[in-house]
């Protein structure tokens, strides 16, 4: 088991609070996918300690509707939404280790719809009004990462515009290698602009808002 009876008890205690159902939604395979097994059943084991929770399994080759409805392109993926929205709210890679902290902290979100962000940096988050891809490289040992994941997420609940990746650097090698990933938690936002650390929410929006002033300066040279 990946959680033991006191880890099980404490989310437990946590998740009384849960309010709205939240689904779960786990692509996965069983062959050449290094911690697909390991990710389920972790999700398995979550799902289990509250009946707001619903876990739904969907095969990362043969289930294409699905792959294709939450544009899914590496395994294992999870997303967290409500019963009827999808809040572009992503991880890559086993929510493990000090990011499973990440993990719980989605789902109660979701599920109380309260994002917990300032209101000012909550105005500024909700004026984005272009894509912003947010990908976080992380690994399972950062005590740092999982506030970056985190913010990225409560960015993507606020606004449909946001979507927001927890990318385990170790697990898509290839993706560190493109993303020049040196040192965790690296923020890449929209391809090109990036930084590192866990920064404060607003510095963090304000990175945001800089890599889409710098797309509108790209695009008028």
């Amino acid at each position: 088991m990946f959680l033991d009876q006191q880890a099980q008890n404490e989310i437990k205690t946590r998740f009384a609070n849960l309010v709205n159902p939240v689904r779960i939604i786990n692509f996965t395979q069983s062959l050449e996918c290094q911690y697909c097994k390991e990710t389920r059943q972790i999700l398995e084991e979550l799902a289990a300690l509250s009946d707001k929770l619903k876990l739904e399994v969907y095969n990362f080759i043969s289930d294409k509707e699905m792959v294709e409805k939450y544009n899914i392109d590496k395994i294992p993926a999870t997303v967290i939404a409500s019963e009827d929205t999808d809040y572009g709210i992503r991880y890559y890679g086993i929510p493990s280790g000090y990011e499973f902290a990440s993990l719980l902290e989605s789902i109660e979100m979701v599920s109380t719809q309260k994002h917990g962000l300032s209101d000012e940096v909550a105005e500024k988050v909700k004026m984005i009004s272009e894509p912003v891809h947010i990908q976080v490289f992380v690994t399972p040992t950062c005590p740092y990462c999982p506030r970056a994941v985190y913010t990225g997420h409560q960015f993507a609940f606020l606004n449909k515009n946001i979507k927001a990746d927890m990318v385990e650097a170790t697990e898509f090698p290839h993706l560190s290698m493109k993303y020049n990933v040196r040192g965790v938690p690296r923020v890449v936002i929209n391809e090109t602009h990036h930084f590192e650390g866990a920064l404060p929410e607003d510095a963090y929006a304000d990175e945001v808002l800089k890599a889409l002033s710098e797309k509108q300066g790209n695009l008028v040279s």
